[in-house]
């Protein structure tokens, strides 16, 4: 892309039309390209800004969420959103300057005195799409690889939120400069003018539906994507699993933000027999910890009537006898405010069982040998996230060595996106590439490789004309 500097625009740190949002992007990439690379100390000062900005707005933004929502519980904003927020901050802090250095790498003793090294880059400009389910953790998640690698960041937020979305751009315009961050704010037009820009990496999370669309708008200008999709991750419950701790883990997963993961778990393979002592267990499970559940501040509503038509549209192709209902409460269309169900083995052709559900709804799934939970899991799309429950290490190794997905947890669900030390991404249809932590910056950077020729070498001795001296030394070598 070729792009020249216009002396008479303003850089803008809010962006609200196309034309707007055009303008900032060729001023964002023409000083990535003037300043390529950002020391530690400003990197460092970006993330600190990142810091203060979630410090001095969260309640501001816990407020935001729950409005948007129409009731979003604060404890599990400050839990899944902040918390996991300031974790990557500090995490970024602690170890950006030694990811950023050169590194010397293993070089093969005939090229010897020359060296391997690899020098991480910033990439330039990256572009980050928010949904609308955890909008503030898939904000600066996101940010915070950007930023600890040194890039220039525009950031697109779900229209679906837009009480989040307005408050989280006034905050960005105060805490950094237009030149460094901007925020886009806008209906579909925006997220559509903003996904066919030609940044430097693209970062997308949402539905493999919309992400196939960002890879298709992408794609003219070669603009390399990270896609954070999901599907349908399932849990594989072993017959020598505690069932009681493993249902206490599952319901925690399908009910915090009523569901609205990712990486929820979607439905339970589990032998058939222990069927009524799970929906028995979730029953007593929803009874202690989300009592009287109609107006329990705890408990999340379902995003928007949209989202709550769609759930509630699967149950109604559903036979009523494989619907267990979790409590005494009926969803409310008025509130969206949906308690979690239980389906005990719904066809298998049901949209329930198609569709990524992404709400309170949770499948119960027959299976009789680890084999075939397995080749269930198998014979469908590749999920984000896989649970298994049991202590059988021969069983539990089967599944995760004969099974590709995302991510594992063992005995847990969902923790393994809170760690920073390993990588968290999809395969095939639940996305492509890997961030946070040292993934995530190396994501965003150029690793740049580097061959550094000594003084003294022997490269003279491989020019033509080729002699006995050639010969004899490329002979070795062949052999």
């Amino acid at each position: 892309m070729t792009t020249h500097a216009n002396p008479n625009f303003t850089p803008l740190s809010i962006v609200n039309t196309t034309d707007e949002l055009s303008a900032q992007f060729e001023h964002l990439y023409n000083l990535s390209r003037e300043q390529p690379i950002l020391d530690w100390s400003e990197r460092r000062a970006q993330l600190e800004n990142l810091e203060a900005l979630l410090i001095d707005n969260k309640d501001t933004f816990c407020e935001a969420i729950s409005a948007d929502f129409g009731h979003r519980s604060t404890s599990e904003t400050q839990f899944a959103e902040l918390f996991t927020s300031f974790q990557g901050i500090s995490h970024a802090k602690k170890h950006g300057k030694a990811w950023m250095k050169t590194r010397r790498m293993p070089i093969p003793a005939i090229y010897m005195p020359a060296r391997n090294e690899i020098q991480p880059q910033p990439l330039g400009v990256v572009g980050i799409i928010v949904p609308w389910n955890y909008p503030l953790n898939l904000t600066i998640g996101p940010m915070i690889d950007a930023l600890t690698a040194g890039n220039r960041v525009m950031v697109k937020i779900s229209e679906a939120v837009p009480t989040f979305a307005n408050a989280f751009a006034e905050a960005v315009a105060k805490y950094f400069s237009p030149d460094m961050v901007t925020v886009a704010l806008g209906e579909m037009d925006m997220s559509q003018a903003f996904s066919h820009l030609p940044f430097d990496h693209l970062l997308f999370t949402g539905s493999t539906s919309v992400g196939k669309k960002i890879m298709a708008a992408a794609a003219p200008n070669l603009t390399p994507v990270t896609l954070e999709l999901g599907g349908k991750s399932p849990v594989i419950v072993l017959e020598n699993a505690d069932l009681e701790a493993a249902v206490n883990r599952i319901m925690m997963g399908k009910t915090i933000n009523a569901g609205q993961t990712c990486i929820a778990p979607d439905y339970v393979l589990i032998n058939k027999r222990h069927h009524k002592q799970f929906i028995q267990l979730a029953k007593d499970w929803m009874a202690t910890h989300y009592p009287n559940i109609g107006d329990n501040k705890d408990y999340t509503c379902v995003i928007n009537g949209a989202q709550f038509k769609r759930i509630q549209g699967y149950l109604a192709k559903l036979d009523s006898s494989c619907i267990h209902e979790l409590t005494d409460v009926p969803a409310n269309e008025a509130t969206q405010l949906m308690p979690p169900v239980i389906l005990e083995q719904p066809p298998l052709d049901s949209e329930a069982m198609q569709d990524e559900l992404f709400g309170p709804v949770l499948p119960l799934i027959h299976y009789d040998q680890v084999r075939d939970a397995v080749n269930f899991v198998n014979e469908r799309p590749r999920p984000l996230a896989l649970y298994i429950f049991g202590q059988d290490n021969v069983d539990i190794n089967y599944i995760r060595e004969h099974t590709v997905s995302g991510g594992v947890c063992l005995n847990e669900v969902i923790m393994h996106v809170a760690q920073h030390d390993i990588p968290f991404g999809g395969v095939g249809a639940s996305g492509m590439g890997a961030y946070h932590g040292k993934a995530g910056f190396e994501r965003l950077s150029h690793m740049k490789p580097v061959f550094v020729q000594s003084r003294v070498n022997g490269m003279n001795l491989l020019l033509p004309p080729y002699g006995a001296l050639f010969k004899k030394g490329i002979g070795l070598f062949l052999k």
